[in-house]
């Protein structure tokens, strides 16, 4: 196994899967060498870098409150949209990505892997038809208000958003009107913006 540290490490964060999670990880890890060195999807394509974007993906399944519905807006290389579609197999899982060469990527991932919960859209977040999710999901896209407003359309008064932030998380949230939230940290620079449910949104 090429992830050789990865069952271990999720593991010592109290994270328990199956064998097929595992497995599935591992295809993932495979073809996105493939795919990431040829196309230029990712920049960190060693084991090791893999191994810490997939934990960084799933760690928040520790926290959040169970969903059934998720859309990740600018998945990329599949991080955290596709590692959640991995782990939970039961929901549905879809993944918006405007880059042709990644969405193309990501549906031989969900092909390969046999991922019937996951669903690729090509398209720009604001171009999305109304919809509802339980939870809203994003990496690395845009700061937190504009991507707030860009998935209105996307949104009930239960939607739950997960941002996966860097050191300007504590400065964001200055700047929206909201109570309902936490910051989880994980190790030196990820930061975790959790928006719960209910009582959410001032006219933002």
């Amino acid at each position: 196994m090429a992830l050789f540290g990865l069952e271990k490490k999720l593991q010592s964060d109290r994270l328990e899967f199956d064998e097929k999670f595992y497995s599935r990880c591992e295809q993932f890890a495979s073809l996105l060498k493939q795919w990431g060195a040829v196309h230029n999807l990712s920049a960190q394509l060693q084991d090791e870098q893999i191994e810490e974007n997939i934990i960084d993906s799933i760690y928040p399944l520790k926290f959040l409150n169970s969903f059934d519905t998720l859309i990740d807006i600018g998945t990329g290389a599949g991080y955290p949209g596709m590692i959640l579609g991995i782990a939970r197999p039961e929901a549905k899982i879809v993944l918006c990505e405007p880059k042709a060469k990644r969405v193309a990527f990501l549906n031989f991932v969900k092909n390969s892997l046999g991922l019937k919960n996951v669903e690729v859209v090509q398209n720009r977040v604001e171009n999305l038809p109304p919809q509802s999710f339980d939870l809203i999901t994003s990496r690395a896209v845009t700061n937190t208000s504009l991507l707030m407003s860009m998935t209105g359309n996307l949104q009930t008064s239960e939607t739950e958003y997960l941002f996966y932030k860097g050191s300007m998380c504590d400065q964001e949230i200055k700047e929206l009107r909201f109570e309902n939230y936490e910051i989880i940290k994980y190790k030196e620079h990820r930061n975790y913006l959790y928006i719960k449910r209910k009582g959410l949104f001032d006219d933002i």
